[in-house]
């Protein structure tokens, strides 16, 4: 892989650790500025919608830039916002600074995608995104826990300020490693992107990434309070679980790297039944400590295997919209990562505990799956061919 894809991964890393890091911060958010846990966890849900809205619309206006001013110009948006958001004492502004982060972090991994699957060449787009989505598993890894650390120390506001900081050293990188390049493509051509992104087969894969998505982000929102009321986690263990989500997350993005070019399905099957089986046990065994410790390993790297892995083959049933592929791409999954965060609120709301988010995700990936038999169905009762091809294939 070339340098500058590795560097991409940098920048994505540091955005990736704002995305993820208010699963351990939510509590102390919620008491600073008076909130409800549940409304705090709007504040993910934002993120994600703000995501959703931003990958494909900024990716559209972005179209006539080079990519190096595309990737400068998010970047330098998304550091301002984090320091708006680490002053802040209104939770309305910090929910817009959020809002606004998000559309300039899809913006940057939207052109990001684009950048890196074109570098790569087309016969490695899974070992490129993989690239990038191993920043996000990183951010998990390091970032995240220690922003939940750096809130434990010196309260959530520093989490904030570490994320600008660290941000610096990637606009220098995109500088330097980034070609200038030339604009992506024309006006008309983003009409032509378009249309290939009505594929029925392309529309299952973003479907199901957005379904499986959701799942991971329901349960990894309300991680800390799940850990701490329900499983007897002291405080001072979450970032250590954060720790856990995150290397198997990375495992997880690395090991569907490395098979979703050639062997999705040899992943996506007995990784998804899997996945299901996981969040079913993590339901009925969330009291156990020693087993949730076990579980939150298990479900970052099931989760991510299989979620990278439909991002994969879309970017792969997307290839005549190069530019656009990689925004569709990222939208769907932060459908799921809005969704998801909603409705385990919405079940936290209702009365059911922090346990229920895990039977929410459950539900989620059950949806996938039957999602993958109807549009097998259809395909098996269609005349374009056979059934492989509605599913990951």
């Amino acid at each position: 892989m070339p340098i500058a894809i590795y560097l991409l991964g940098l920048a994505v890393f540091a955005q990736g650790t704002s995305e993820f890091m208010l699963s351990g911060l939510l509590p102390d958010i919620a008491r600073d500025l008076r909130v409800s846990v549940p409304a705090a966890g709007v504040l993910t849900s934002a993120f994600a919608g703000g995501m959703i809205i931003g990958a494909p619309l900024t990716a559209i206006l972005s179209l006539r830039w080079p990519k190096r001013r595309a990737l400068l110009a998010f970047l330098l948006v998304f550091i301002l916002v984090h320091v708006v958001g680490a002053v802040t004492t209104d939770f309305e502004v910090l929910l817009a600074s959020r809002v606004v982060g998000a559309l300039a972090y899809a913006g940057f991994l939207a052109v990001g995608l684009a950048t890196a699957t074109g570098i790569a060449g087309p016969d490695a787009r899974g070992r490129a995104a993989a690239v990038l989505l191993g920043g996000i598993t990183l951010a998990c890894v390091a970032g995240v826990p220690a922003g939940a650390l750096l809130g434990q120390l010196w309260g959530w506001r520093s989490a904030f300020w570490a994320v600008a900081v660290v941000s610096v050293p990637a606009v220098v990188a995109i500088l330097r490693s980034v070609p200038a390049g030339a604009p992506a493509v024309a006006a008309p051509g983003a009409r032509r992107e378009l249309r290939a992104l009505r594929r029925p087969r392309l529309l299952v894969h973003l479907l199901l990434g957005a379904l499986v998505n959701g799942a991971t982000f329901c349960t990894f929102t309300y991680l800390a309070p799940l850990v701490t009321d329900v499983s007897g986690f002291g405080r001072q263990w979450v970032p250590v679980l954060l720790v856990l989500f995150g290397l198997g997350s990375f495992a997880g993005v690395t090991v569907g790297g490395r098979m979703s070019d050639s062997r999705p399905m040899r992943l996506l099957v007995p990784g998804g039944v899997a996945l299901l089986v996981g969040w079913l046990l993590f339901t009925v065994t969330a009291e156990h400590a020693y087993v949730v410790f076990l579980l939150v390993f298990v479900q970052g790297t099931l989760s991510f295997a299989v979620g990278s892995t439909l991002v994969t083959r879309a970017l792969y049933e997307a290839v005549d919209a190069p530019s656009l592929g990689g925004s569709f791409a990222t939208a769907a999954l932060n459908v799921g990562a809005a969704v998801g965060p909603l409705l385990g609120g919405a079940a936290i709301g209702a009365g059911f505990g922090y346990r229920s988010p895990l039977w929410v995700s459950a539900l989620l990936v059950a949806l996938a799956f039957l999602t993958a038999g109807l549009a097998r169905t259809v395909r098996r009762s269609g005349p374009d061919g056979p059934v492989g091809e509605a599913v990951p294939t």
